[in-house]
């Protein structure tokens, strides 16, 4: 009888388009994998691989467990801080909908969907310490992030009764929760693990850029799901956050190559992939709430901006690996702050408390992440060394760490 109460609410498109969504989601992690795994150097391409498959499965059962019920259970106390633990291991969440936000999806279908956002991210961090972190030290670094910095950000911003959500923060899909957050860690991880290691016949090119050419476009693919579901219903909000998403993509990857075409000399195909990934991180906290017109300012906007942080990051002594803060960090900020100025109650029309709180969101959201995985990491190392020895940095990670090779000849 109840069932049948909860699916005179629930609507089979709205249903159908965040499962799909969340499956969409779902496959950027490996896709990550293989855009990370493409960068590094061939002796380390099965550990880069395994950082993102290994955290889909511990953050999937981590989010079941406690993460979902920190990041949007019922408030503690009012505060806007954290979600108390009455959902966990997801009690009360199952095919009613969730009516303070999904009102005609099942709420264990918009459990679901979060999942995702909070598999990736964490997975986005591990670009920055590529090539040198311990298996262990990753594992534990990992699961304390993801409870102790990813929660309580999602629940700040989009849980009920977030402090950042009641000043008028906006994010559509994550521009702050999961790539500011992520990028200042990842800047973090990389500066207390240090730089890695070279050997004589080491080089920073990418050992085979097909595989991030294929990682990348499908983070593309599934971006998507990320930015277009995030409107929680087949609906013209997300028609129009799909359209945003693949316009601001398009820019990005043609401002960067122009950059590079100009100061360099050569369209390079790494640079169209980079810039195109700033498009994508860019209009993440902006997708539903602009124009196709805007989304295209937007994405060339970043796209100069993260361009600039990378080669500003190239003069630093800091081994971010992968470029993670340059390109989700630095980008993250910019479209949080460009939804700001852009928005339908933005700047542009005269609203500066948006504006404001997109400043404080960004502020409080990279300081946080700042301060707690500086202090994860100290935690961490207290009961397992950081990083690897130097002679199994030199011999590699797939070998060192997992026993195996990605290549028979390597």
């Amino acid at each position: 009888m109840h069932y049948r109460l909860y699916m005179e609410h629930v609507r089979a498109g709205d249903t159908a388009w965040v499962l799909m969504s969340a499956a969409l989601v779902m496959l950027m992690t490996p896709a990550l994998g293989f855009f990370y795994g493409g960068l590094v150097r061939r002796k380390n391409v099965l550990s880069t691989l395994m950082h993102s498959f290994f955290i889909l499965c511990l953050i999937s059962v981590q989010w079941v467990l406690w993460g979902y019920t920190l990041a949007f259970g019922p408030d503690v106390h009012g505060l806007g801080i954290i979600g108390s633990l009455s959902w966990f291991g997801l009690a009360h969440v199952g095919a009613q909908p969730y009516a303070a936000y999904a009102p005609t999806i099942p709420h264990a279908a918009f459990a679901l969907f979060q999942m995702m956002f909070a598999v990736i991210t964490p997975a986005l961090i591990t670009g920055g310490f590529a090539e040198r972190k311990r298996f262990s030290a990753f594992v534990l670094f990992s699961l304390l992030w993801a409870t102790l910095v990813y929660d309580p950000i999602a629940h700040w911003i989009w849980g009920q009764g977030g402090w950042l959500a009641r000043i008028g923060a906006l994010d559509f899909a994550g521009g702050t929760v999961v790539h500011v957050s992520s990028g200042v860690a990842a800047l973090v991880a990389a500066w207390m693990l240090g730089p890695r290691l070279r050997a004589v016949d080491d080089t920073d090119q990418p050992h085979d850029i097909t595989m991030v050419l294929l990682g990348a476009a499908l983070c593309w693919f599934g971006w998507f799901g990320f930015n277009a579901g995030s409107a929680l219903a087949a609906n013209g909000v997300a028609a129009i956050a799909f359209v945003n998403t693949n316009a601001a993509a398009a820019m990005g990857g043609l401002v960067w190559m122009a950059l590079a075409w100009r100061l360099r000399g050569a369209p390079s195909v790494s640079g169209a992939i980079a810039g195109a990934l700033c498009g994508l991180v860019a209009i993440t906290p902006a997708a539903g709430y602009v124009t196709p017109g805007e989304a295209v300012a937007i994405g060339a906007i970043a796209c100069v901006v993260c361009y600039t942080a990378v080669r500003m990051r190239e003069r630093l002594r800091i081994d971010d690996a992968l470029d993670v803060f340059p390109i989700h960090g630095v980008g993250g900020a910019a479209g949080a702050l460009l939804t700001g100025i852009f928005a339908a109650d933005g700047l542009l029309r005269g609203n500066v408390h948006q504006f404001l709180a997109q400043i404080a969101a960004v502020c409080a959201v990279a300081m946080y992440s700042a301060g707690a995985t500086y202090g994860i990491l100290l935690v961490v190392m207290r009961f397992v060394p950081l990083r690897v020895s130097a002679r199994e940095e030199l011999a590699g990670l797939d070998l060192t760490q997992h026993a195996e090779a990605a290549y028979a000849n390597a």
